[in-house]
């Protein structure tokens, strides 16, 4: 016999024992045995016949919990048997709270300490209301967005289309006691970060140990989310081009819908206690994405993959995106990453658990016909490529040139694709709105605005009437 998760031996009886106890009742309940060396070995107590009655009653005036305290004989010894029952209510001792984990206890602080009390009382850090912030600090352009998502997915109903703003936050149960919740404000402040510590997307391009540029997105989730896929599909990564007959077939390292999905999950499913933020990795042949998070104590990595039971760590923000059409309902997210790979003829993802348990990191592995390809179509892609010894001291400075000149390229193809898409929209439907260009190309407010922009300085697209009633107008262009 070992001491374990629910076991503890002393020796001797002291009054600070009574931090072990508080640590079982906060955890999953235990025993402790006073009278026992750390080898299991009964050598007898003291005054057993005094602790027997003393310590239910310091138990009770300290930590306000029953104990039962037994007395026990073991091979012509006696021993105390003082058994904890867990309580739904966090127990602390002398103001702090004491939780016993595997075999030690520790005590709780910041984040592990707001988890836990969060938990004892049957609530989730993103059901908890933040003062200092009200609903005309929130953005409509996002509301817009996301009434228009959630009628075209049928999540919610046409009359959404016309619903308040107030009212979408009253729909989602975002709101107590007259004080919006932190999932609103994740959800539809233009800057949460000014609220939630470190609320925002990291994005690096790394060989080996070597940063070699990087990004920063800011918003609304649902923002993120968006700005983060066109970041990862635009400047991170390349597409190998192929023809099926006349159709132009991009081919990426991987699948558009596993990786986003997986942004999805990142962005759902993150510890915001945690102040760290959400970091993609992205290498010559893998993409690696880390985030805060708590697992359920019964899940381990190598289960993720399989069909678990939908356990979203902040279900006001997950219930959202949910009703915007962005998730499904039944925890099938990550199957569906591994799914979508192996469709694609990708190797599996990779998911690892760090040591500490607080952070979860997913591999994306390159496929080895994508690699073989990329060296095929357009030679040693430079992110294939090891670096070359300078020549000249200005030879980073050009090499950087060049590869600036490159993504730009890459980024303005991608542009004029997306302009080609919007022109297309409108000349279908004149009529059309920002919101629902936004919703139909999978794309963000803030882009929409930016792409009309440039259609009215190219002289290509007017708009003629009011923004509530009007329409748009594709202007034709002569050749020179």
């Amino acid at each position: 016999m070992n001491e374990s998760q629910n076991i503890e031996w002393k020796e001797t009886w002291r009054d600070e024992h009574l931090k072990w106890i508080c640590g079982f009742a906060n955890a999953q309940g235990g025993v402790l045995e006073i009278g026992r060396n750390d080898r299991g070995e009964v050598v007898g107590v003291k005054g057993i016949l005094r602790l027997l009655e003393e310590i239910p009653n310091k138990a009770q005036a300290l930590l306000g919990i029953v104990v039962d305290v037994n007395l026990k004989s073991e091979d012509g010894g006696e021993y105390l048997e003082i058994a904890v029952e867990p309580y739904p209510n966090p127990i602390s001792y002398k103001g702090e709270f004491h939780y016993r984990s595997g075999s030690t206890k520790q005590v709780l602080r910041g984040a592990a300490l707001s988890r836990f009390l969060l938990q004892k009382y049957g609530r989730t850090w993103d059901d908890v209301p933040l003062p200092g912030v009200g609903l005309k600090d929130l953005d409509g352009r996002v509301f817009d967005g996301f009434r228009q998502r959630g009628a075209h997915s049928e999540r919610l109903p046409q009359d959404i289309l016309d619903e308040s703003d107030e009212g979408v936050i009253e729909r989602l149960q975002l709101r107590e006691a007259g004080f919006l919740k932190r999932a609103a404000v994740l959800l539809f402040h233009p800057a949460p970060d000014r609220f939630v510590m470190e609320a925002y997307v990291k994005i690096g391009y790394f060989r080996g140990s070597e940063l070699l540029y990087q990004d920063v997105i800011e918003g609304d989730l649902f923002t993120q989310v968006e700005w983060t896929m066109d970041l990862l599909y635009t400047k991170y990564t390349r597409a190998l081009i192929s023809y099926d007959g006349v159709y132009r077939v991009e081919t990426f390292p991987v699948p558009r819908e596993a990786m986003r999905e997986a942004v999805i999950n990142a962005v759902i499913h993150r510890d915001y206690a945690s102040p760290t933020t959400i970091q993609i990795r992205v290498y010559d042949d893998r993409i690696a994405i880390w985030n805060a998070v708590q697992l359920p104590p019964e899940w381990a990595a190598d289960q993720l993959a399989e069909e678990l039971s939908s356990r979203p760590y902040n279900p006001r923000i997950a219930y959202a995106f949910f009703r915007a059409g962005m998730i499904e309902a039944w925890g099938r997210g990550i199957r569906r990453i591994a799914e979508m790979c192996k469709e694609a003829g990708n190797p599996a993802p990779e998911w690892k658990v760090e040591s500490s348990g607080d952070g979860l990191w997913l591999r994306f592995p390159f496929s080895a016909a994508y690699l073989d390809k990329a060296r095929e179509y357009i030679g040693e892609p430079e992110s294939l490529v090891e670096p070359q010894p300078d020549r000249n001291q200005d030879g980073e400075k050009t090499r950087e040139k060049t590869r600036e000149k490159t993504r730009e390229k890459t980024r303005e193809k991608t542009r004029e694709k997306t302009r080609e898409k919007i022109l297309a929209l409108i000349a279908a439907d004149p009529s059309i709105t920002r919101a629902e260009l936004a919703n139909q190309l999978g794309i963000t407010a803030k882009g929409i605005e930016w792409q009309i922009g440039k259609l009215k300085q190219m002289g290509i697209l007017e708009r003629i009437g009011p923004a509530k009633g009007g329409h748009w107008k594709i202007v034709e262009t002569k050749d020179e």
